[in-house]
């Protein structure tokens, strides 16, 4: 009986001991603020911050471009102010992961050899093999291994049709 109060004791000091660790509280990931992402804005090669791209009126930027929008760009700016707006927390932190891939350079969007390959020389199989991993490379290396396919297909077709 002593023997197991003692490790159910061990066991909750662990825990607790863990739980009130600052390193874990202190570690965030790696996250990037809007008003660090510069974006060249018109001709002249001016630039503007992402946040003060989410918040400028349509009639302070078409002032900061030097140029005047269509119907069709004022709702294209509209909707992609509002994407922006929604991927910037209050902090002014991005928060979307599609945003935060963009200007991080975190997604890869070159050629994938190995997504090719898959495709290419295991057809339809590979393309599944490409499906089933998962890595921060799985999006690239799917569509490389849709273009492998794709290109056996064409090359079949030339030599065997």
């Amino acid at each position: 009986m002593k023997k197991l109060m003692f490790v159910i004791t061990v066991f909750l000091v662990s825990v607790a001991s863990m739980a009130s660790n600052p390193f874990y509280a202190t570690v965030k990931p790696n996250r990037l603020h809007a008003s660090a992402v510069m974006i060249p804005i018109g001709s002249e090669g001016k630039k503007i911050s992402l946040l003060e791209l989410s918040a400028i009126s349509r009639s302070g930027l078409e002032n900061l471009t030097g140029w005047k929008m269509t119907l069709t760009q004022r709702l294209a700016f509209k909707g992609a102010q509002k994407k922006i707006r929604n991927g910037v927390n209050q902090d002014g932190y991005i928060v979307d992961k599609k945003l935060n891939k963009v200007f991080t350079g975190e997604g890869e969007t070159g050629f994938h050899i190995g997504g090719f390959a898959l495709g290419f020389f295991l057809g339809l199989i590979g393309v599944l093999i490409a499906y089933l991993i998962k890595d921060e490379k799985k999006r690239n290396r799917v569509k490389w291994s849709w273009i492998g396919l794709a290109a056996w297909l064409v090359i079949y077709l030339i030599f065997f049709v």
